[in-house]
Parts: C-alpha cells; structure tokens; sequence
C-alpha cells in the first residue's frame, strides 16, 4: 500500500519516504475519518506529500535544464514557453504561494476571482459532478463546486498514491467543506474510486502554465499527469469528446506562440478559459484525446504510477494482447536514483 493514502487505512504506522516509521500517535492534530474509525495524521500526510513535491520539481527543473540546452529536442520549446511564462509572473509579482511558482502550475494574483467567472459558467451550473485538478489557484473552484451542492472527483497527488477521490457535498458540513479542498482534506474525507467505478464526469477544470485563447492550445507543468487523468476517465466513460474542458489562469498566462501542429495526440486542449478579467469561448479544433497513448508512454512515467501499471494489466489480460511501450525518457540523474 502507498505510503501517502496508506494513511487512510494504518491506523498505528505511516511509512515515510525514507522507510522510516512513524507512530501516528505521537502526532497531534489527529482526527477520525469519516467511512471509519482510523486515525488520519494530517501533519504526517503533509510532511510526506510536501517532500514527494519537493523531489519532484527538483526533477523537472533538471530535465527542463537538459532539454533547454538541445533546441532539436521535440518538448524543448514546451519548456520554453513554461519558463518564460513562469518568470514573468515570477518578475511582475503576479505569482502567489506557493512559491516561486517554477514547475508548479502556478497560483496567481486573482485566482478566486477567476475562480467565481467559472462557477457563472452555465456549464458549471448545470454539471453535477465536477473534476478538479488538486493545484492551489483551482483551491476556490473547488470550494464552489462542493458549496455548490455538486461532486468533486479530484486526483491523487501525482497519481502516485492512487487514482481519484469523490468528495460529496451532501457528506460534508459547512465546517468541513473548507478543509476538503486541501490535498489532505481530500485524503480525509473523500472516498477512493477504482477504475471499475460508474461514474458520469460533467465538467472538468485543468490548471495550465500556458494557454492560447485562439486556439485552445494549453500546456501543463511539464509531467504529462493531467493528460494521464483525462485518458483514464475516458478509459473509464465518463468523459467524452462533449464534456467541456475549462482552464482558469492570469491574463499574463495567455500565449500566441503554442504551435498546435506540434502538440501531440496525448495533449489536451481546452474549451473555455476563464481569467480575473475575463471569460473566453476558444471554439477549438484541437481533436481531444481519446484514451492513453500506450505507445506514447515511458516506461519510467509507467513504472511511477501504480494505477497506470494496473489499468495496462488489466487490458493485456481482457485482450490477450500485449500492449505497446512508448521510449524511453533521459531521465536526469535524481530522477534515476530516486528509482533505483
């Protein structure tokens, strides 16, 4: 069981990252879960999460930095887009905690404002059950969502510590709604869904670093788990090509320079976005992914995400056929030893 949800299930022990063992009773701020009586240790949680985090922009940063330096590189101008976009709200003071905002979708001055045009969207008020991604600026969309009276499904961090996470509205107090749009108030209140579950998507928000109102081309932090996400849930149906998908960034986040004829077939486009100044409908042509690319996925981003592991067995199993593996990735050297 994976160290960071396996909190919602050992009620004595959490195993951190360095395989060291805590005793969840010698943490304060303890609470009970609600589906039944283990302890969740909101400190422990976080402490290993923020570490996870930590660990991984440290990687992206690395790999940013090899691919910048080889132009040729096919996602090298992706990340010179991510960078640029970064450091300007970085310089201009428009970023927000956490910060710096690099290899993070980046959380921004009016974020809640944005956040609020979404929620006038009639596409929110008419949808009852919403995915959100689990970054900060999407935090108050999130909170619209379950005060809305609707669902939330939201991924597990980085997907490495299992799939999503259905939070009722209907399950949660005015008290706690608050708390459930935190990543632990997730591990706390929402209940973990299986790629079996029935389950009908009506709206799903995306934070972006960059996005381009003509086109509706949109880029992530650079680690591929949104487009994962969406591939899954169509895997699942519950989504399909009709299900609006809706990005709320800052004003400073919209770019002319995405080139969609070198976007991939994995890449997920974007319908709507809203702003703190605006609301804009980019009627895209960008075709919507239509599951997991298996043959576009590596080996290494395979052998992160659990879940991934076991959707693909899953299928080679149904069909009696093994599925293809995409290249390898040159992963930088912190990267290799973390999985070693």
């Amino acid at each position: 069981m994976d160290t960071l949800h396996g909190l919602r299930f050992l009620p004595t022990t959490l195993v951190t990252p360095n395989s060291i063992p805590l005793k969840v009773a010698t943490f304060n701020n303890r609470s009970r879960n609600q589906s039944n009586d283990t302890v969740f240790d909101e400190a422990a949680y976080e402490a290993v999460r923020l570490n996870r985090d930590a660990e991984a922009r440290s990687v992206m940063a690395d790999t940013s930095q090899i691919l910048t330096r080889n132009p040729e590189d096919p996602k090298a101008w992706k990340w010179v887009i991510r960078t640029r976009v970064w450091d300007l709200l970085e310089d201009k003071n428009i970023a927000q905690f956490p910060r710096p905002v690099h290899h993070r979708i980046p959380n921004f001055v009016g974020a809640s404002i944005a956040a609020t045009k979404l929620s006038e969207l009639e596409v929110f008020k008419e949808a009852q059950c919403v995915k959100v991604n689990p970054d900060t600026p999407q935090k108050q969309v999130r909170f619209l969502t379950l005060n809305g009276g609707k669902k939330l499904l939201t991924p597990q961090p980085r997907l490495r510590t299992g799939f999503f996470s259905v939070l009722d509205s209907l399950m949660l107090s005015p008290r706690t709604i608050s708390e459930a749009c935190t990543s632990a108030g997730v591990a706390k209140y929402g209940k973990p869904i299986g790629l079996d579950e029935k389950i009908k998507v009506d709206l799903i928000v995306i934070g972006s670093v960059a996005v381009d109102p003509k086109t509706g081309a949109r880029l992530g932090k650079g680690e591929g788990f949104a487009e994962l996400e969406y591939g899954m849930l169509r895997y699942m149906g519950a989504i399909d090509d009709l299900t609006p998908i809706v990005t709320s960034v800052h004003d400073q986040q919209l770019v002319d320079d995405i080139p969609i004829e070198k976007l991939l077939i994995h890449d997920v486009p974007v319908d709507i976005i809203c702003t703190p100044t605006q609301v804009i409908f980019t009627n895209t042509s960008i075709p919507k992914p239509q599951g997991i690319y298996w043959d576009k996925l590596s080996p290494e981003k395979l052998s992160q995400i659990k879940i991934l592991r076991e959707l693909k067995q899953k299928i080679e199993r149904e069909t009696r056929q093994k599925l293809p593996s995409g290249p390898s990735e040159i992963l930088p050297p912190k990267a290799q030893r973390g999985r070693k």
